[in-house]
């Protein structure tokens, strides 16, 4: 297998793996156990993709280390809500990183992922404005969900709907970013 191919089948798992122990640990154990173990993986795999990679995903790193903050206090003041909110916090950043750069001018896709893709401004700001629309839908959705659903049906939600949703969106976008490629000759 080509590192290429290891590296994107890395980061599927790196995706995939914290959020399939959070569901098997809530299944077994609860929602405490199932945050400690979210955490704790996506904390390991952190560790991997230093160890093996030396690259560090700074969204993650700050995603990990916001549930881990937030999955102690929740555990130390016995408040599920702290738990279930995370998500909804996570996504309103990310929106309001998305939608508040655009109102400077500033496309911030482009900034997490510039280096990685050679894309034109004008794609960079489309998929800004398209992303931050998404983590706000998100971040209602999770709102609603943990309002109005029982525990149980909430971590469902998360599992079965907003992650496959996210994943869908992704796809959603390659059109785009595809069209949006800059030419050979302008990506020396």
């Amino acid at each position: 297998m080509n590192y290429s191919k290891s590296m994107r089948l890395g980061s599927f798992f790196s995706e995939i793996l914290p959020l399939a122990s959070f569901f098997i640990f809530y299944r077994i154990y609860g929602l405490y156990a199932a945050a400690i173990a979210g955490v704790t993986v996506s904390a390991f795999m952190l560790l991997y993709f230093w160890l093996v990679e030396r690259r560090l995903a700074k969204f993650v790193v700050f995603s990990t280390l916001f549930s881990g903050v937030l999955t102690a206090t929740a555990i130390l003041s016995s408040e599920k809500l702290l738990i279930k909110i995370q998500p909804s916090i996570s996504s309103f950043v990310m929106a309001g990183v998305m939608l508040g750069g655009l109102l400077r001018g500033k496309a911030m896709m482009q900034v997490f992922f510039g280096t990685q893709f050679r894309l034109t401004e004008t794609t960079w700001f489309q998929l800004s404005f398209r992303w931050g629309l998404f983590f706000l839908t998100a971040c209602i959705g999770n709102e609603l969900a943990w309002r109005y659903l029982s525990e149980e049906n909430w971590v469902i939600f998360r599992t079965f709907v907003i992650s496959p949703a996210t994943g869908i969106f992704m796809l959603s976008q390659l059109p785009l970013t595809l069209r949006g490629r800059l030419p050979l000759e302008e990506d020396s």
